[in-house]
């Protein structure tokens, strides 16, 4: 940190410097005294740092300069971006000791390993449901309020959740991205294709509870299920 703060003065002239190291240094400090004296005046939300809170700023602004050479997907934030580029790269070098899945983000195995203890600490304040992914709290509480912020720009459609638009722009732009890796047949989406993959592996793996008949597909266990409520 001091030869960062020394480079810098150097930029400033020579009756400057001593200030500019101050101010820095006690910028510096307030990361140690957990001091966040810089507040966004859209969210309320504090940073230590005056350019953290810039970088932050951005987001409300939705300026996104950062952008992904391979993808083209673009962010606000430097680091970000930097995180994303990971998935192209495919190093993951973080690895569930339970179940060997392998992750890019220490962050991203920390929850994964929040499954295998079956913590759900993200709990919905109407109805009580518990989750163990924020995201997954937040798309369930769009079911309470009606929301539907993500809209298709051809039809102007509305969804409460991303993945659901993602699957609807798919019917404009007849995509079809999952293959059978049996036959080559592609779908729209991914359910699908594991349905059909069925036919090919003859697997059933919904079984009835009363009678123990079983289906390649749920829709037909609870066909058939309905025959022994009649």
């Amino acid at each position: 940190m001091e030869e960062t703060i020394s480079k810098h003065s150097l930029a400033h002239p020579k009756e400057k410097r001593v200030e500019c190291e101050i101010r820095e240094m006690n910028c510096h400090l307030c990361i140690h005294a957990k001091e966040k004296p810089h507040v966004c005046e859209v969210c309320g939300k504090a940073f230590a740092q005056r350019g953290t809170l810039a970088a932050h700023l951005s987001i409300h602004r939705k300026v996104k300069p950062y952008v992904c050479e391979v993808c083209g997907k673009a962010f606000s934030e430097r680091g970000n971006m930097v995180r994303h580029l990971r998935i192209h790269t495919k190093k993951k070098s973080y690895i569930c000791e339970v179940c060997g899945k392998a992750f890019a983000e220490r962050g991203n195995l920390t929850v994964h390993l929040g499954i295998h203890r079956n913590e759900k600490p993200y709990v919905c304040e109407v109805c009580c449901k518990a989750f163990t992914h924020l995201c997954n709290l937040k798309a369930h509480l769009r079911t309470h309020t009606k929301e539907t912020p993500y809209v298709c720009e051809v039809c102007g459609k509305a969804f409460s959740e991303r993945g659901s638009l993602a699957k609807h722009l798919r019917t404009h732009t007849n995509e079809k991205p999952y293959f059978c890796e049996v036959c080559g047949k592609a779908f729209s989406e991914r359910s699908n294709m594991v349905r059909h993959l069925r036919t090919h592996t003859k697997e059933k793996p919904f079984s009835c509870d009363v009678c123990g008949k079983v289906f390649a597909q749920i829709c037909h266990l609870k066909r058939h299920f309905r025959t022994h409520t009649k």
